[in-house]
């Protein structure tokens, strides 16, 4: 399984998730709004805020746990709708989940996803 995390501008938010919601067994997504500031930090950034004089920039964080034949389609989908070709279009991360375990029915397992 993978967990994939992806870090995408606000207004992205609608056009990745109507497509990713398109994607056949897709088991959900969780969405948290966040800041944060990348390697050009935010000072030309045009939505940035401060918090204690350090400017940060609001992005959404998508995150999503797949079967391994399922990630590549995922990561392409968020790829294609959240790409503006901007600086600041954010990043896509990829991890191995060795287990999960569903709360309700300690179901284990690509069955608990």
């Amino acid at each position: 399984m993978k967990e994939i995390k992806a870090i995408i501008r606000s207004f992205k938010l609608l056009d990745v998730t109507e497509a990713l919601q398109n994607i056949e067994g897709l088991p959900g997504v969780t969405i948290s709004e966040i800041k944060g500031f990348g390697k050009s930090r935010a000072k030309n950034a045009n939505d940035k805020v401060t918090y204690e004089l350090v400017e940060f920039i609001p992005r959404i964080k998508l995150e999503v746990v797949v079967a391994d034949e399922m990630a590549e389609e995922v990561i392409n989908v968020i790829h294609k709708y959240a790409h503006t070709g901007n600086t600041g279009d954010g990043k896509i991360f990829i991890v191995n989940v060795e287990e999960v375990v569903k709360i309700r029915t300690n179901e284990r397992g690509k069955e608990a996803v």
